[in-house]
């Protein structure tokens, strides 16, 4: 093959690639706070969304989270992000449902911890709020949707709110900005590996 063609060719394809990149970067031309929802039942999306933790940090913005479901306190995110300046941590779980076993007390403890979200939903100081594993308390009825789609909604105009959890209630999705869906086609778990340090907790 003659290389000179290949090389002509690849140009071309890339400078019409770049044409229809910048003419959709070009297009995109507000700015706004954002609902993102990952959800799905694959491995990632609780660390997708602490990913973006770490990208808001390094933007000086300051960042809540509020982890729904999870009682522990010893998974690596926490250790490491409770210490970083500008970070609001709340572990407002009590473990998962098959741990509680206790209906009532999982509605009271999501309620509860709904109240400290709304505070932070209201704090324009926040520049993004996660709420990790929030879909179980919705897919449960724990917390009713209508009350988190207006909370959501009334927050500050620049904030961004990133959800996580399986199963996301379709109100939420169709409230969402952008919506990841995560698939689950192969986990070492399933294959006898307990949740590994640094990968899993």
């Amino acid at each position: 093959m003659d290389t000179g063609d290949q090389a002509q060719r690849h140009r071309s394809r890339m400078q019409r690639k770049k044409a229809v990149v910048d003419a959709t970067i070009a297009a995109a031309d507000r700015d706004q706070g954002l609902l993102l929802v990952l959800t799905g039942n694959g491995k990632g999306k609780s660390s997708s969304a602490f990913g973006m933790v770490a990208r808001a940090l390094g933007h000086g913005m300051r960042v809540g989270v509020a982890q729904f479901i999870k009682g522990r306190n010893d998974t690596g995110e926490e250790g490491f992000f409770r210490k970083q300046p500008g970070v609001d941590w709340h572990v407002l779980g009590e473990g998962f449902t098959w741990e509680t076993q206790n209906l009532a007390r999982d509605i009271e403890t999501a309620q509860r911890g709904w109240a400290v979200v709304r505070e932070m939903l209201g704090d324009p100081s926040l520049g993004l709020v996660v709420l990790d594993e929030l879909t179980y308390p919705l897919k449960y009825g724990w917390l009713e949707l209508d009350t988190v789609l207006a909370d959501l909604k009334a927050r500050p105009s620049m904030q961004h709110v990133v959800i996580t959890g399986r199963g996301a209630p379709e109100g939420l999705c169709e409230a969402a900005d952008t919506l990841t869906a995560l698939r689950d086609s192969k986990h070492a778990y399933r294959a006898g590996v307990r949740a590994q340090k640094g990968i899993d907790l």
